[in-house]
């Protein structure tokens, strides 16, 4: 059976800039789905436009005061808010920007809108390329991340799921989502990053979780360089194992494509057929699947590769030459759809993936397979604004009507 696909794009993705010279673009974003449309992939999948997180969406994890400051700041007041800028490490790597809070309510809202398609079991696999912002914790930007899609996100799932796994390809270590989920054996954190002098400096082997969350975060600290063959040599059989001991009810995939060879900000020697082999495996599972973005700062090889992935989510073959789209001359002098790899050295010896290996297969045999979940009354799912609105409009029939008629009832009790 093929695989019911839900794709999220909000079409103003496009038009918020970070600042004049910043790597991050969301632009990469409205080129993937040029692409896709181009290439007729919207075809084979059912396409939404997301609504926007609400206050309360963020606050699931975000404590209230920070949403509270990324709501009212803006570039007119922000020298006069110096102290909170430095409270909530929103600076030079995480500007504040024309329309900021709109762009974290629609990436956090794309990815809560297609957790909502996996809950309600309309979807197998959904995909939001402008999420897996990775980085951003409770209480504070970091690392271009403003708020935490994913964690919004598998909050989301676990509603409805006992077990949920996360898996991160992004050159940068995803943690975020592993320090909110550091303590708990209902969330597995699967992270393939570079390792050393390198943002955000975290990801150690040995850091494997805490109290009940013990052996249950997983972090595969990588040198410069890793090729297709290296990186395959290690992904499937640590995923495979991982899925095997947690035995998850839902996946989230972070992909960022960093990782790629010649990438602004990354170190590693990955095409974009060895990036999408991680999609292709994932995706093999046959398990519920939340399919997110994350870092890419050569955007013409962040939307190709995200669109060969879109491609093999479908299950469709696609052409090696572009077709003919806005963005053309951001993919020349070849117009191709795959990224290749630099004679970048690759310092990962066999013997030191092996080494990786072997140390997570032990880890994981201190596992236990199905953790127990106590069970309990399903939370209401996620309320957007849209659907504030219309709880609103309710209430205000509801309110006007019976003032109407309780003040129609007092003339009458006068009259008579």
């Amino acid at each position: 059976m093929k695989n019911r696909i839900a794709y999220f794009y909000d079409s103003n993705i496009g038009n918020y800039h970070y600042s004049e010279g910043h790597p991050m673009k969301p632009h990469r974003v409205r080129m993937t789905h040029s692409l896709l449309v181009n290439y007729s992939l919207y075809k084979h999948m059912n396409v939404y436009k997301p609504t926007m997180a609400s206050f309360e969406n963020l606050t699931n994890f975000h404590s209230i005061d920070y949403i509270n400051f990324l709501q009212s700041v803006s570039q007119s007041n922000m020298d006069d808010m110096i102290k909170d800028l430095q409270k909530f490490n929103v600076g030079d790597d995480c500007p504040i920007f024309r329309g900021l809070y709109d762009y974290c309510r629609s990436t956090a809202g794309s990815s809560l809108c297609a957790t909502y398609k996996l809950n309600t079991r309309e979807a197998d696999i959904a995909i939001n390329w402008s999420g897996g912002l990775h980085h951003a914790k409770r209480g504070e930007a970091s690392g271009f991340c403003y708020v935490n899609d994913i964690v919004l996100g598998i909050l989301e799932l676990l509603k409805y799921n006992e077990r949920v796994m996360y898996i991160d390809i992004d050159c940068h270590h995803g943690d975020g989502v592993e320090e909110a989920f550091y303590t708990t054996d209902r969330v597995m954190t699967v992270s393939f990053h570079k390792y050393g002098e390198y943002f955000p400096g975290t990801g150690a082997l040995k850091d494997t979780g805490l109290l009940r969350g013990k052996n249950y975060a997983i972090n595969v600290p990588l040198r410069d360089g890793i090729d297709d063959f290296s990186y395959q040599s290690i992904f499937g059989p640590i995923v495979s194992r991982a899925v095997e001991m947690f035995r998850p009810s839902a996946i989230v995939l972070q992909c960022g494509a960093d990782s790629l060879a010649g990438d602004r900000l990354g170190c590693f020697n990955l095409t974009s057929k060895g990036h999408a082999e991680c999609v292709r495996y994932v995706k093999n599972l046959q398990i519920p699947l939340l399919v997110l973005g994350g870092g890419g700062y050569t955007i013409k090889n962040v939307s190709r590769t995200w669109t060969y992935e879109t491609a093999i989510i479908c299950d469709v073959q696609i052409a090696e030459d572009l077709p003919y789209n806005e963005y053309m001359e951001h993919f020349g002098p070849e117009y191709k759809i795959h990224v290749l790899p630099s004679n970048m050295e690759n310092h990962n010896t066999a013997d030191f993936l092996q080494s990786i290996v072997q140390t997570v297969y032990e880890n994981l045999r201190n596992v236990t397979a199905c953790p127990s979940v106590q069970m309990m009354d399903i939370p209401d799912s996620f309320v957007t604004m849209e659907d504030e609105d219309v709880i609103w409009s309710k209430f205000k029939d509801e309110y006007f009507i019976k003032s109407e008629e309780s003040a129609n009832e007092e003339e009458v009790a006068v009259e008579g």
